[in-house]
């Protein structure tokens, strides 16, 4: 009989355990969409910098602002 009060406190702590774990689990996963959600609206607000007209910079290999002199 002692077998079977150790059996349902095991599978109670067991059950317990998981319950917690999936709590834990939802609250991550809600804190990384809420974060997601941040990104997403910050990003909508960010419009790309007009740099105007673009020159070929032969030296660095990379295109640049056309210098206004």
């Amino acid at each position: 009989m002692p077998q079977v009060f150790a059996l349902a406190l095991i599978g109670a702590g067991a059950l317990a355990g998981y319950r917690w774990i999936v709590r834990q689990l939802d609250a991550v996963t809600q804190a990384a969409n809420q974060a997601e959600a941040e990104l997403r609206r910050s990003a909508g607000r960010a419009a790309p910098k007009d740099l105007g007209e673009l020159e070929w910079d032969a030296i660095s290999g990379v295109y640049r602002p056309r210098a206004n002199g």
